[in-house]
């Protein structure tokens, strides 16, 4: 588990920690921005109580008590909850504060539905959001058209009997490693990167190399027609290898390494300032 520094709402921390694969956030000090309680302690308490005797449900049963950094310094039990249970919380707050995340949920929620009947929703709000963040259009359609090929590949890997999570990271170290001579780990060390998504931190070169390795990989899966995870890390260590010979060729040609160090997240407070905007649209 990782303690990080807080991140500021209304002008106000809420203590979060890296833990088991995902971030987990301080319950009393979403309870406390949302409630102005000067007791948010005792306020989170009585909201357990008064959920479990309106719908039945034991809100502790989704949180989890991890150790955080209390104002006196120490390391301190508390309740902390993921992003979905977080949202979960929410809607019991009976709290105006609160309302404009409700809304916001429910505005998700139609938008996801909106989505699934129409998938082209889904990249344009992508796009939108890349643009927000402040990435160049050039960056963006390579980036939105990498993440179909990479949806068309793990498609073909579920559909072979290739097991999620575990098994889906092996085949992704195998092309990344013939594609750029590094692990997904190692890739991110070297742009000093720690839970942030590698690709969206890739510049534009880098995505077309891994562009280039996933969709052989995918074309070699379905030519060769292979089957279960063995087969499929062969096909993945081939594509790979394809485009890390690519990559080569070009260093060759523009003399100078395709794999950069750099990264997204030093490029300046333009950046910061408006991924600070996504998160105050929220509470507009």
């Amino acid at each position: 588990m990782t303690n990080k520094n807080p991140i500021v709402f209304s002008g106000k921390n809420i203590r979060r920690i890296w833990h088991d694969k995902g971030w987990f956030f301080s319950v009393v000090d979403i309870i406390e921005i949302l409630t102005e309680s000067k007791n948010p302690r005792n306020y989170w308490n009585m909201l357990k109580i008064r959920e479990k005797e309106s719908s039945g449900i034991e809100l502790y049963t989704i949180c989890v008590r991890l150790k955080l950094t209390a104002s006196d310094g120490k390391m301190r039990e508390t309740d902390c909850a993921n992003k979905e249970s977080v949202f979960r919380i929410i809607q019991s707050i009976p709290s105006k504060k609160a309302e404009p995340f409700k809304r916001w949920l429910a505005k998700v929620g139609s938008e996801r539905v909106d989505e699934i009947e129409n998938p082209e929703l889904a990249q344009t709000r992508m796009k939108s959001l890349y643009e927000k963040k402040g990435y160049s259009k050039n960056w963006i359609d390579k980036r939105l058209r990498g993440i179909a090929i990479r949806q068309n590949l793990t498609d073909e890997w579920k559909n072979r009997g290739v097991e999620e999570n575990v098994e889906y990271a092996i085949l992704t170290n195998e092309i990344s490693k013939a594609t750029f001579g590094k692990t997904i780990k190692e890739y991110k060390e070297l742009k000093n990167l720690n839970q942030e998504n590698l690709r969206d931190h890739l510049d534009e070169l880098e995505l077309i190399f891994s562009m280039l390795g996933e969709k052989v990989t995918t074309e070699i899966t379905l030519n060769k027609n292979v089957q279960g995870f063995k087969e499929c890390e062969t096909a993945a260590q081939q594509g790979g290898e394809v485009a890390g010979n690519a990559r080569k060729e070009a260093e060759l040609k523009i003399g100078k390494s395709v794999v950069s160090k750099e990264n997204y997240l030093q490029d300046n407070e333009k950046n910061k300032k408006q991924k600070n905007n996504i998160l105050v649209e929220v509470g507009k």
